[in-house]
């Protein structure tokens, strides 16, 4: 199968799928996320031992999500658009083999969950990364307020909530995001390697492994994504939601109330 938007590649048993708009640095919209969901189911049912997610370009992993495209979503078509990007954070969670997020770049709103949704993460030197959406008028609505404060603590995952904060590499790793901070030119090679690690491993026992780490968070994690979900739709046709998205289309401050 091929997408427009989505590359998924073989190394052996290793796949790495690649959003591919380094001309809109990888942003997300409908046709890439759903791309990017049968790429997954594509992966998955060919056996990969490792997935390695990662964006075209220097520039980018992935910037975020269409923002020209959610600036008029009415409160129901918010649902969906949450349901959609949901569904794709999941699928990298509960997919049957590790996975490893190459973050060569921007990685801010939806581009930071779909990382953070990845067993782990690689950095280059230039990353940037945080949950950015509060200036839109929104919230993270694929995830983040659930799985960020697993991985940096309460108090930083409200900061970068609260705040839109930015982090560096170096400030997300120590943070706990990134698990591995590299120079630019050595991120293809050191993930490579990785996953080459991994896909070595026993098969059965990697995917027990990991279906018992995902177990740590089943029930309580539910809901709480479930709640996020209402939530993140709830703020589409609201005035700073449309004053937010409508600010950054026209690369201006916004006013909001």
């Amino acid at each position: 199968m091929s997408w427009d938007t989505v590359r998924l590649d073989w190394d052996g048993d290793i796949a790495t799928l690649t959003v591919d708009r380094p001309e809109a640095l990888n942003a997300l919209n409908v046709a890439t996320l759903e791309a990017m969901t049968k790429a997954l189911t594509e992966a998955a049912d060919d056996d990969a031992r490792t997935l390695i997610l990662t964006g075209a370009g220097d520039d980018a992993f992935i910037a975020g999500a269409d923002i020209e495209y959610m600036k008029d979503l009415s409160t129901a078509e918010g649902q969906a658009w949450g349901e959609l990007g949901h569904g794709v954070a999941d699928a990298l969670e509960s997919f049957p083999a590790p996975t490893i997020a190459a973050v060569n770049g921007y990685a801010f709103g939806g581009g930071c969950e779909m990382a953070i949704a990845c067993d782990l993460r690689v950095a280059s030197e230039s990353a940037v990364i945080g949950n950015t959406e509060i200036d839109l008028g929104i919230i993270p609505g694929w995830g983040a307020t659930q799985r960020l404060p697993e991985l940096v603590g309460d108090e930083t995952a409200r900061r970068m909530i609260f705040l839109g904060e930015r982090l560096d590499a170096q400030s997300a790793a120590e943070a706990g995001i990134f698990g591995e901070v590299v120079a630019d030119e050595d991120l293809e090679e050191t993930v490579d390697e990785l996953a080459e690690r991994i896909a070595a491993k026993p098969a059965v026992a990697m995917r027990a492994a990991k279906q018992a780490l995902n177990q740590r968070h089943e029930g309580s994690q539910t809901s709480g994504l479930e709640y996020e979900k209402r939530a993140f739709a709830s703020l589409f046709g609201t005035r700073d939601q449309r004053e937010g998205m409508e600010a950054f289309v026209e690369k201006r401050d916004p006013e909001f109330e």
